[in-house]
């Protein structure tokens, strides 16, 4: 039976204070594989947390990433989109992402094993994930739940050193189509090992229960369960 923990983890980057939230299965001795969840933007909030903790029952220790700073929690989408925007294209979501990483990876009690590590993300936290593994973070996975796909600087992609896996709704009008050409280029150009699965009828948002505006923002449970069979499948590859 799993012993979930969870736990408010605090840590510090450039002196400004940041609160994410760890989660594991002490019942677990051996080491695991650590993930970070980077959320959607709403930031640290319950429905990412409730993800981690499902995702920890499968034997992981997850770290769900503040990217926003102690303090910075978005009660609606207009406080969400400003905050987004204010890291969104800007060096500091990279910086703020490595710490976080590295702040998982330094976690003791947790039986975490170091060399195996990966990240994943929803919406906001989808492009967040894509863009720590093109700033070479050492994840042997990058998964982009709904996500956005554009990046400052597409050459990046050299630098990504594990397998992506880009997980869309055909019917998402929040990311553009022509970003999925792009990243296709992007990935092909740099020999990266990479996957994009659309799925048909899903709109953005197909793994947030509580989205629920037609045809923009929209829960689709058997999408949903799909898309993270698809997740597990490549953690279950890499990590073996």
């Amino acid at each position: 039976m799993s012993q979930i923990v969870n736990r408010t983890l605090r840590y510090e980057i450039d002196g400004q204070p940041f609160e994410g939230q760890l989660l594991y299965d002490e019942s677990h001795a051996r080491p695991r594989p650590g993930l970070l969840l980077a959320p959607n933007w709403m930031g640290v909030s319950a429905g990412a947390i409730e993800i981690a903790s499902q995702v920890a029952e499968r034997g992981y220790v997850v770290l769900v990433a503040d990217v926003y700073g102690v303090g910075i929690r978005p009660q609606n989408h207009d406080e969400a989109a400003a905050a987004m925007m204010s890291v969104k294209g800007k060096p500091i979501l990279r910086q703020r992402l490595q710490a976080s990483l590295a702040t998982l990876k330094a976690q003791p009690g947790t039986a975490l094993d170091p060399n195996r590590l990966a990240v994943f993300g929803f919406c906001f936290g989808g492009h967040c994930a894509l863009e720590l593994a093109r700033d070479g973070a050492p994840v042997k996975a990058a998964v982009s739940f709904h996500g956005t796909l554009d990046t400052p600087n597409p050459a990046d992609a050299q630098n990504i050193r594990g397998a992506v896996l880009v997980l869309d709704g055909a019917a998402d009008p929040l990311v553009p189509r022509e970003q999925l050409t792009g990243f296709i280029e992007e990935m092909s150009a740099a020999n990266v090992d990479w996957q994009l699965t659309t799925y048909g009828g899903a709109a953005h948002s197909f793994t947030d229960k509580q989205a629920n505006i037609p045809g923009k923002m929209q829960y689709n449970a058997k999408v949903a369960r799909r898309a993270f069979a698809a997740m597990h499948d490549l953690f279950e590859e890499v990590f073996a």
